[in-house]
């Protein structure tokens, strides 16, 4: 019996040293060799993670348009447009602030300054210099001195917080390239009960044109929702004329 108790008892000794002289070759414990290997084996750190779904936008787009601005000055458009009804359903009047964005040669930037007068203030924004460049010169040509010019970026039109009672986009909005970052932007810059125009044609996206269902939704999404729609703008049917109210941070 005390022979067989002995043999255990050595080959447990003979265990424990055989342990203990692995561990020391390797430099470390075994139970902490196997922590390390657990560790190794875990999913590395999550990446960073991509721009929320909420910001983006996954549609076609047109180029900003850059070449002449005589094309703007058609003598039939502000008959064609009736832009003094879209000034009309804008509410602007004397003393409004209004926001004139991709104001291209300052066509409609030159109107809303004569319709809020002198007690009134049009921000005229673009994201092309020489056109920024045009719209400043044009003012001081014809006297107009409630025009502030403002060279916007793609994403962000510049505004003041609160400082405008409306803001109309002409033709525009088909080239915004983030929309939702846009609109969002605008809705800080427009005061409360302010309203947003936007008059473009129906089209493919890339085509200078964008379905009115597709503005809808995005304006929806960016935290604003349809007042009124309008298509008197032209007789082809092909304009439409969608008038937003900000409903609050989406």
């Amino acid at each position: 019996m005390l022979q067989l108790s002995t043999s255990f008892l050595l080959r447990i000794a003979f265990w424990v040293v055989t342990v203990l002289l692995v561990g020391l070759a390797s430099g470390q414990p075994p139970a902490l060799q196997q922590g390390q290997q657990r560790q190794a084996a875990s999913p590395s750190p999550a990446a960073k993670p991509s721009p929320s779904p909420d910001n983006q936008i996954v549609r076609p787009t047109s180029e900003p348009y850059t070449g002449g601005l005589s094309i703007f000055e058609d003598l039939k458009r502000a008959e064609n447009l009736q832009i003094d009804r879209v000034m009309d359903i804008l509410s602007l009047r004397e003393g409004s602030a209004v926001a004139d964005i991709g104001a291209g040669s300052g066509w409609f930037t030159v109107r809303a300054a004569q319709r809020v007068g002198p007690q009134g203030l049009v921000y005229a924004v673009e994201i092309n210099e020489e056109y920024v460049k045009h719209i400043k010169s044009r003012a001081e040509k014809e006297s107009i001195s409630n025009i502030r010019t403002i060279l916007g970026k793609e994403d962000d039109p510049l505004l003041p917080a609160a400082s405008v009672d409306a803001i109309l986009l002409l033709k525009t909005y088909h080239e915004f390239s983030k929309p939702l970052n846009m609109l969002r932007t605008m809705g800080k810059a427009l005061r409360k009960d302010g309203l947003l125009g936007i008059i473009d044609r129906n089209g493919a996206g890339d085509d200078h044109g964008l379905g009115k269902d597709v503005v809808i939704k995005e304006a929806s999404r960016a935290g604003f929702s349809l007042m009124a729609e309008h298509d008197f703008v032209k007789p082809d049917n092909m304009d439409y004329f969608l008038v937003f109210r900000k409903t609050g941070a989406p």
